[in-house]
């Protein structure tokens, strides 16, 4: 039997986040400058790569698979990735197949998705205001989104919203967000917005909304109940009795949700983030363009886990956000 992987923590590694592209069709200002430069397709790992890459890491005990971007749904080709995945879940080595995507594909793709075995997805979607869509995402259409949610809910899947919680942007939507998933039976996860990339024209302290505060306006309407479960993720639930909404909160700088870190980030370039709080990474896609043998980047990838650190050091308290972690969000994988 195949040792899993298990850091200098004790921390059995059981939940990789695979980035499959640097692109997007959306330019949201937190994650990307609007004149993006994308990485050139030579340098990303062809689909057949990230088959076999992520196959390694099922064999080494990943039982979660969360594929991301970008958006990882503008990939040419990215569902015969899924599809090939499917063979992982139906042997049960693989207990889920996921993805976070900005839903602007999904009226074309969310039938094949379910086919493939996908149960559940993430949708990024920061307001229901039309107008306010269009200015964070740059070139996003809410009404595009809106469909694509509708296209899921259809095939079956089971929608969670993802919202970052954005200073003088969003607060005013907490109570219309909240009751627009509830009506849905959508659960929601708001979002500390993190210190990564320089993007030029955007000012990361102003834009911090403590997620304190945010869940402490949410108790002065409703009860809010906190839940032990965990999805495998950072976010921390609580239910709302009234609706039996559940709400989550990623909050990497209210409250550090390190010591639980189950999971590492692959890019769409071969490089695997053991922390994305931190800047030290390994090189996998040379071990696995090496040699046909797994065993090299089998070797690699166990290397990469012995360097995993206990936790990240995002801190606004700074009141300097630049140079923490200089890559962009949307090149680690969202």
């Amino acid at each position: 039997m195949t040792a899993p992987l298990i850091d200098p923590f004790a921390r059995p590694i059981s939940y990789l986040r695979v980035s499959v592209t640097d692109r997007c069709d959306f330019r949201c200002v937190y994650c990307m400058a609007e004149n993006m430069t994308f990485l050139p397709k030579k340098e990303l790992l062809t689909l057949e790569e990230l088959d076999r890459m992520c196959s390694t890491f099922v064999r080494l005990g990943v039982e979660k698979l969360r594929i991301t971007g970008g958006e990882p749904l503008v990939r040419k080709g990215i569902m015969t990735f899924f599809e090939r995945m499917n063979r992982h879940l139906e042997s049960g080595a693989l207990k889920e197949l996921t993805l976070t995507t900005n839903g602007s594909q999904l009226r074309r793709f969310a039938r094949e998705l379910a086919d493939c075995g996908v149960r559940r997805i993430n949708i990024s979607m920061d307001t229901l205001d039309d107008k306010k869509f269009a200015d964070i995402t740059r070139w996003g259409r809410l009404a595009q989104v809106l469909d694509g949610i509708d296209a899921a809910q259809e095939a079956g899947l089971r929608v969670k919203i993802n919202a970052v919680a954005l200073k003088g942007f969003n607060e005013d939507e907490l109570f219309t967000m909240q009751e627009w998933c509830a009506a849905r039976d959508m659960d929601m996860t708001w979002i500390e917005v993190m210190p990564m990339g320089d993007l030029g024209n955007e000012d990361r302290l102003d834009q911090y909304w403590s997620l304190k505060d945010l869940r402490a306006r949410l108790a002065e309407r409703f009860t809010l109940v906190d839940l032990a479960e965990r999805t495998g993720g950072p976010a921390r639930y609580v239910r709302i009795e009234e609706t039996g909404q559940k709400i989550g909160f990623i909050t990497p700088l209210t409250h550090n949700f390190c010591e639980s870190c189950n999971r590492v980030r692959l890019t769409c370039t071969g490089e695997l983030y053991m922390c994305l709080g931190q800047e030290d990474m390994a090189d996998l896609r040379a071990p696995l363009r090496a040699s046909d043998d797994d065993a090299l980047l089998e070797a690699a990838i166990r290397e990469a886990i012995t360097r995993k650190p206990k936790g990240h050091d995002f801190d606004y308290s700074r009141q300097k956000v630049d140079g923490q972690v200089s890559r962009h969000m949307s090149h680690t994988g969202g």
